[in-house]
């Protein structure tokens, strides 16, 4: 598989994973190229998992793909810090390393997959189907547009299928008792009201004094939070798919192609327009008012087939009053829209025709047919226009790809950059400097590039980086050293660090005063007359379920453990609680224990199935723990500065 990437390199949309299958197969596709051996020295090995190579590749290409994934997923919302949050490096890392401990758990087990299994779950893959049902022709195609013959493919899928079956085989050994199911009913409802006094360091601010010997001793213990991370800047060319989009043309073969593959873009789900008269039926109406109302349908309906005007009649009888003004019209709508029977009848009837008086929670209905559209694809004709620009574009970005890659092979030896600009006939652009957690100065959703820059050796192209404004080919600039700077250089910096930090100590001293005179017996209206600007909070009821977080508070694990220990006898917790950046003491007002009877077979079931998803998925999880702590694996420097990025 890997070979046959790498001899098909100049097609850009082979480095594109097919995002209807990354869904599925962002792990295991990757896992599969990187297995055996590997001649290409460019492909050296990131990590050796129990003797199986993950080339470095492999592993850029997983993070590449989870990254876009998220972008798609959060859009703007999805900034270097979340994506540092969320941890995309080590989580494409750890997706390689767990397939393949876990697919060595599959052979050590004698697991199979039979054929059946792997016809039947190629089959249910979306990308392969027409209207919901499997398409031979639409799954080679697709296969093909990838460079991937079947056979390649079911190789994938049958191992993604095993180690699926691990995982339900390990899922499997979860149980439940009673005893659980109680204690997590008892931690959703039992609940308790906190009294909280805050200590916002806000409150002390205008109380800091900034001294030259403070802010030097200050500086001195803490240089390291303002040392200059690494910084590097970029010399680039930009391989512009927007640029040769008007030379580009475009063959019969090539839109249909495109078309093809495009397809559900276009499908056109089954509707039907209705309009309806509605006689509502109140939901206590006793039998005699429930058949007043059927008569008066069934007359509406007779005087309907007789030729009256159903629009006039739905304005002036009909009681739904959404669509009464408008005729009774409802437009075109699919299934599922609808209430079953009332869905059930329009879907029945042809443009003209009058359903019978259709019963449902609402009342009577007298429907019309008024239109039907068909279930199926938007005919190629139809659409021409936005499939050409769709191909248009898809081929503009190719042909873009296939620049930058013969740009790369060509000059990768040399490092030339400047040879393959004036190939192009571009020009080199040059990038501030930057670090490896921000965005490359001027170029948008960049984080790819980043990581590129900072995994390139000086004197290095890199291959091309496919980013939504261009193709990018790139070669370290300058490479400025972590450091720590003069207090003079930071000195505003450092000051309002200063007066931050003095601020928060001044608030915590004061926090534990007040803590240790409600401990002497001091009460909590006494204690707030202290400090000026802070108040007493009360916190909704809440439950031990609610785990970290406290209503009101904000979230502290350590406040939520210690809150439940309290108790009537003993209301004050022995330490102040850092929140969000403030200081806050707590006393118990009030305990409000669940109600047993609360607990009826139908809860006990929910907190069944509830608790035992939990149990697998935490089995899940330490099984795969167990398994990388007792196998061998091998991490490279490059990959170790890799996952440190993020």
């Amino acid at each position: 598989m890997l070979t046959v990437l790498r001899t098909k390199q100049k097609s850009f949309m082979v480095q594109v994973v097919f995002w209807a299958i990354i869904a599925a197969f962002v792990g295991t596709i990757f896992l599969v190229w990187g297995r055996g051996s590997d001649s290409d020295t460019n492909q050296q090995a990131a990590a050796v998992v129990n003797g199986v190579e993950i080339p470095y590749d492999e592993v850029q290409r997983s993070y590449s793909n989870l990254y876009r994934i998220y972008q798609n997923l959060y859009g703007d919302r999805f900034t270097p810090a979340m994506e540092k949050q969320l941890g995309l490096r080590q989580q494409a890392f750890d997706n390689l390393t767990n397939q393949i401990l876990l697919l060595e758990q599959a052979e050590q087990q004698g697991i199979s997959v039979s054929r059946d299994e792997l016809v039947k779950s190629i089959a249910e893959v979306p990308a392969f189907q027409e209207n919901g049902v499997f398409d031979k022709n639409r799954y080679l195609q697709v296969l093909t547009y990838q460079r991937l013959s079947p056979e390649q493919f079911e190789v994938m899928q049958e191992r993604d299928l095993l180690v699926e079956k691990v995982r339900e085989q390990i899922r499997s050994r979860a149980s439940v008792t009673e005893a659980e199911i109680e204690q997590e009913f008892k931690a959703t409802n039992d609940k308790i009201v906190l009294s909280f006094l805050t200590f916002a360091p806000s409150l002390f601010k205008d109380k800091v004094e900034v001294t030259e010997e403070g802010l030097a001793t200050f500086f001195q213990q803490n240089q390291n939070n303002f040392e200059i991370p690494d910084q590097r800047s970029i010399s680039y060319i930009k391989f512009d798919p927007s640029a040769g989009s008007d030379s580009a043309s475009l063959t019969d073969e090539e839109i249909q192609r495109y078309y093809d593959r495009h397809m559900a873009d276009y499908d056109v789900a089954e509707q039907v327009k209705a309009s309806h008269i509605l006689i509502r039926v109140p939901s206590d109406a006793d039998d005699a008012t429930r058949e007043q109302k059927r008569a008066l349908a069934e007359k509406i309906l007779a005087d309907a087939k007789a030729g009256k005007d159903f629009a006039e009649m739905a304005r002036t009888l009909s009681d739904d009053a959404g669509t009464a003004e408008k005729g009774g019209s409802l437009g075109y709508f699919g299934h599922g829209t609808m209430v079953a029977a009332f869905e059930q009848a329009a879907f029945t009837l042809q443009p003209g025709d009058f359903s019978d008086v259709v019963e449902t929670p609402f009342g009577f209905h007298i429907i019309k047919g008024e239109g039907y559209i068909e279930a199926g694809v938007k005919p190629l004709a139809d659409v021409i226009d936005e499939v050409k620009t769709g191909a248009m574009r898809e081929k503009a970005q190719q042909i873009a790809y296939e620049k930058a890659i013969d740009a790369f092979n060509i000059n990768r030896k040399t490092g030339d950059l400047q040879a393959a600009a004036s190939a192009n006939e571009l020009e080199i652009q040059t990038t501030d400097l930057f670090s490896r957690n921000s965005e490359v100065p001027g170029i948008d959703d960049s984080q790819p590039l980043v990581a590129a820059a900072f995994s390139l050796e000086e004197a290095k192209l890199s291959r091309p980086v496919t980013l939504p404004s261009g193709i990018y080919l790139i070669k370290v600039a300058q490479i400025e050293p972590s450091h720590i700077p003069e207090l003079s250089a930071v000195r505003g910096e450092v000051e309002k660090a200063y007066r931050t930090a003095e601020a928060d100590r001044l608030a915590k001293e004061a926090a534990a005063e007040a803590l240790s005179s409600l401990q002497e017996g001091a009460s909590l209206k006494s204690v707030v007359k202290q400090t000026v600007g802070v108040k007493i909070g009360e916190t909704d009821p809440f439950p031990k379920s609610f785990g970290a977080f406290i209503p009101k508070i904000g979230s502290s694990e350590e406040l939520a453990e210690a809150a439940f220990k309290l108790t009537p006898e003993s209301p004050l917790p022995d330490s102040v609680f850092a929140v969000s950046g403030k200081n806050v003491v707590v006393r118990l007002k009030e305990q409000q224990p669940a109600d047993p009877a609360d607990l009826t077979d139908d809860k006990r079931a929910e907190l069944r199935e509830s608790l035992l998803a939990k149990q697998q998925d935490e089995l899940l999880e330490k099984e795969v723990e167990t398994l990388k702590a007792s196998a061998e694996i091998l991490v490279s420097p490059q990959l170790q500065n890799f996952l440190k990025e993020g």
